[in-house]
């Protein structure tokens, strides 16, 4: 299983936050630096991942309701693929 730690604190603008999530996930090249393709390309992991965001507190200080749309996101990309474990933590 692939675990991946994704750290709220690092997560300040939207533009950071999809250049962050894109390295740090993996994504490809044409990542389309959206909230869409980010569901598109959670939903096309095809091994068991376990994703973590951790200091989550911030993420939604930071960046208000993309923060909770983004965590909606990814809450439902883990409901759509079962290769998919997400969890989120206040504090590291």
């Amino acid at each position: 299983m692939n675990t991946v730690i994704i750290d709220g604190n690092n997560l300040t603008t939207r533009k950071e936050t999809h250049s962050y999530l894109k390295k740090t996930l993996n994504f490809p090249d044409y990542y389309g630096n959206n909230l869409d393709a980010l569901y598109d390309c959670l939903t096309d992991i095809s091994e068991k991942t376990e994703i973590h965001i951790i200091n989550i507190d911030s993420v939604k200080k930071r960046l208000g309701n993309f923060g909770k749309d983004l965590i909606n996101v990814f809450t439902d990309a883990s409901e759509d693929n079962t290769n998919i474990i997400f969890i989120t933590e206040e504090k590291e």
